[in-house]
C-alpha cells in the first residue's frame, strides 16, 4: 500500500491539478481570518472550507490516470487498493492544507483565554472531521459511482452544500462547536462528530472501493 500512496501522490504533485482546489481554499482562508479573531471562530471557518476542496481533490486524485493505465495498475495492485490509495491520498492533501491553515488560525487568532494546546487539539479534531467529511462526498460524487464529469461536479457541489447546512452532519457539528464554544472561550472537544465523520468516509470508501472491483471484473 505504501508504494501506491507513493505514486498516487506523484501523480498528484506532477499533474498539478492540486493547485486550484489549494488556491481556492488559500482565497477562502484569507478572506475569513483576520487578526485579532476569536481563534476558535477561525478555526471552524478554516475546517468547514475543508469539505469542498477535499471533495474536489478526491475528484482530481480517482480521475488522475487514464483509463488504460489505472487499468493496468489496478491488474498489479487489485481495483481496490488502487481506489483506496487514491481516496487516501486526497485526504492526506487537504489534511495538510487544513494544519497549515490552522496554524495561521491559531497564529493570528485571540485565543481570549483558552489555552494553546486545548485550541489546536479542538482545531486538529475539527479540521479532520470536516476533511473526512468531503472524503466521504468525493468518494460518492466521483468515479466509479458517478461518472460523468458534469454530474460529478454537480454532485459534489451539492453534497457539500448539504454537508454543510445539515444538522446531522459531522462537518456541521464540528464547525458548530467551535463556534458556540468561541463564545465562552473553552475549547470544545468534537469527539462525536469527528467519529462520525470516520463512520461516514469509511462507508463512503467502501462503497466506492467495492464498485472499483465490480467494474474492473465487468
Amino acid at each position: 500500500m505504501t508504494a501506491l500512496l507513493r505514486y498516487q501522490g506523484a501523480l498528484l504533485l506532477r499533474s498539478q491539478r492540486w493547485l486550484a482546489p489549494l488556491i481556492t481554499y488559500a482565497a477562502f482562508v484569507a478572506a475569513g481570518i483576520r487578526p485579532g479573531d476569536p481563534a476558535l471562530d477561525s478555526l471552524g471557518f478554516a475546517a468547514a472550507g475543508l469539505v469542498p476542496v477535499t471533495a474536489w481533490l478526491v475528484r482530481i486524485c480517482v480521475t488522475g490516470e487514464p483509463d488504460a493505465a489505472r487499468a493496468c495498475t489496478a491488474a498489479a495492485a487489485g481495483p481496490v487498493r488502487v481506489h483506496a490509495a487514491a481516496l487516501l491520498t486526497a485526504l492526506a492533501g487537504a489534511l495538510l492544507a487544513g494544519a497549515a491553515a490552522a496554524a495561521v488560525a491559531l497564529l493570528i487568532g485571540d485565543r481570549d483565554g483558552a489555552g494553546a494546546g486545548p485550541a489546536a487539539l479542538a482545531g486538529a479534531l475539527a479540521v479532520a472531521a470536516c476533511a473526512l467529511t468531503g472524503a466521504a462526498v468525493g468518494a460518492l460524487c466521483s468515479r466509479p459511482l458517478v461518472r460523468r464529469r458534469g454530474y460529478a461536479v454537480l454532485a459534489g457541489t451539492l453534497g457539500s452544500l448539504l454537508a454543510w447546512l445539515l444538522a446531522l452532519s459531522p462537518a456541521r457539528g464540528a464547525v458548530s462547536a467551535l463556534v458556540t464554544a468561541a463564545r465562552s472561550g473553552t475549547p470544545p472537544l468534537p469527539l462525536a462528530p469527528l467519529a462520525g465523520a470516520l463512520l461516514l468516509a469509511a462507508g463512503a470508501g467502501t462503497a466506492a472501493c467495492l464498485s472499483a472491483a465490480r467494474r474492473s471484473t465487468a
